[in-house]
């Protein structure tokens, strides 16, 4: 239902990334998820892991429900920004929504239809610290739209050239390479939807 590809960068001098992922399955749909644990480093990377396993458990609710479940099992951590999707083939629709920094860029397939490109809006906050007011945002898609996360370790105009057509792996392997800005953590996530009814 989804061909994506990571790409990871840990911080040297750090044994693991604080940037983490999630692609997980259930019958109604994909949820696809970037989490940046704040800062970098062991603590950073148990506040990320806590999140994907409380995503990873409950993948079936609604995004909103995620989010705020997420944020009461972190409050014992340095807290995560995350965005996430949740993409449901059957009925051609995906709901995401960002909280923090992690930018979102869902690239159309069909570029005769209005905007190629649609941009995740971000609400600023962290979850397990400050939740700020969650709005999710509903979106048309179609066999082939992909959807790129990048966390903050990705420079923000990574934006540009952009392409469905690119091969996932390929794409993140990339944009990792020519847009990392050195001084974090980072990782790109890209995924193409398939199997999206017409």
């Amino acid at each position: 239902m989804v061909e994506y590809g990571v790409a990871k960068f840990a911080l040297p001098g750090h044994g693991e990334s604080g940037d983490h992922h999630l692609v997980c399955c259930n019958r109604s749909g994909i949820l696809i998820a970037a989490i940046d644990g704040l800062g970098h480093g062991e603590e950073a990377a148990n506040a990320s892991k806590t999140a994907a396993v409380v995503l990873k458990s409950s993948v079936g609710e609604p995004i909103i429900s995620l989010v705020e479940e997420c944020h009461e099992k972190l409050r014992a951590t340095r807290g995560v920004v995350l965005s996430l999707a949740f993409i449901e083939p059957e009925l051609g629709m995906m709901t995401w929504l960002g909280v923090g920094n992690v930018q979102g860029m869902l690239m159309r397939s069909d570029t005769k239809k209005g905007n190629v490109q649609e941009t995740l809006l971000l609400r600023a906050g962290v979850v397990g610290s400050q939740l700020p007011g969650l709005q999710a945002t509903v979106l048309p898609v179609v066999q082939g739209d992909t959807l790129f996360f990048a966390t903050d370790g990705i420079r923000v105009d990574f934006s540009v050239g952009l392409s469905a057509r690119e091969n996932p792996q390929r794409a993140a392997d990339r944009i990792l390479k020519q847009y990392r800005s050195g001084n974090d953590d980072a990782l790109v996530l890209v995924a193409r939807l398939m199997g999206i009814n017409p």
